[in-house]
């Protein structure tokens, strides 16, 4: 079962920091992409430092987490697979990586990916495509929706 839930945890999100409460007039889609890409990197990097109150922060308290077998969860299932004391994860790069702004206060983030690491003693590795949606909230934003699928592994060359 933990392999499930470790196979099925997504990445994307990032920048902790308040952007400024008023937007200039013209919407500036670049200025928008990069506050959204810092905090899609923030946000994969507190989920491999295993960082509970960082996710606390960056994660709607309204979370719809779908993981790779389609099952639907929230926040607290979310965060609970990423900062379980028994597990660790190895770095990661991320392929085919999208950072799409939806207007100034709403984006998503997705790419492929493969996690690895250590669940239950026991090596593991899982290949999958998320896709974060993000809202800007207060000035600050927050993972809202999260869908994993599960990709088959790539045959070793």
């Amino acid at each position: 079962m933990r392999f499930l839930i470790i196979s099925s945890i997504a990445f994307g999100i990032a920048s902790c920091a308040p952007l400024p409460s008023t937007a200039p007039p013209e919407f500036s889609r670049a200025a928008t992409s990069l506050s959204l890409k810092q905090f899609a990197d923030r946000f994969d990097q507190a989920q491999l430092d295993k960082d509970g109150p960082a996710l606390a922060r960056m994660v709607s308290d309204e979370l719809i987490f779908i993981d790779g077998s389609g099952k639907r969860s929230g926040k607290a299932e979310f965060i609970g697979g990423w900062t379980d004391p028994a597990d660790s994860y190895d770095p990661i790069d991320l392929v085919d990586r999208i950072v799409l702004p939806i207007g100034q206060n709403a984006g998503l983030v997705t790419a492929e990916t493969v996690l690895k690491g250590i669940s239950g003693g026991k090596s593991f590795s899982s290949r999958f495509r998320f896709t974060d949606m993000f809202e800007r909230v207060g000035g600050e934003w927050r993972a809202v929706h999260i869908q994993v699928t599960r990709l088959p592994q790539k045959p070793a060359a």
